[in-house]
């Protein structure tokens, strides 16, 4: 995939050239409340909340491209889009 394509932006009003990039999770807060729930319900007697995955049945995970308008740096992000390895070329 290209590093820059022409896409509309909705806050321009009109077609822009966008920066493309994949998107990147961040760093899980390990104090968050759901984690402590879950670390809560994993303890003592009665295993685990829900099942533990064993084995995978996709061979590939579904990636969300970013794109950034270079005019105004808004971002639109492209979901659900199946990918074993994105690579951007000039």
């Amino acid at each position: 995939m290209p590093k820059s394509v022409m896409v509309y932006c909705p806050k321009c009003k009109k077609h822009t050239e966008h920066s493309v990039y994949l998107y990147r999770k961040g760093k899980e807060r390990a104090m968050a409340e759901g984690a402590r729930r879950h670390e809560e319900e994993k303890r003592g007697y009665g295993g685990q909340k829900y099942a533990e995955l064993v084995r995978t049945a996709k061979t590939t995970k579904k990636s969300t491209i970013m794109l950034k308008c270079k005019v105004c740096n808004f971002v639109i992000s492209k979901s659900g889009i199946r990918l074993r390895k994105l690579e951007l070329v000039e």
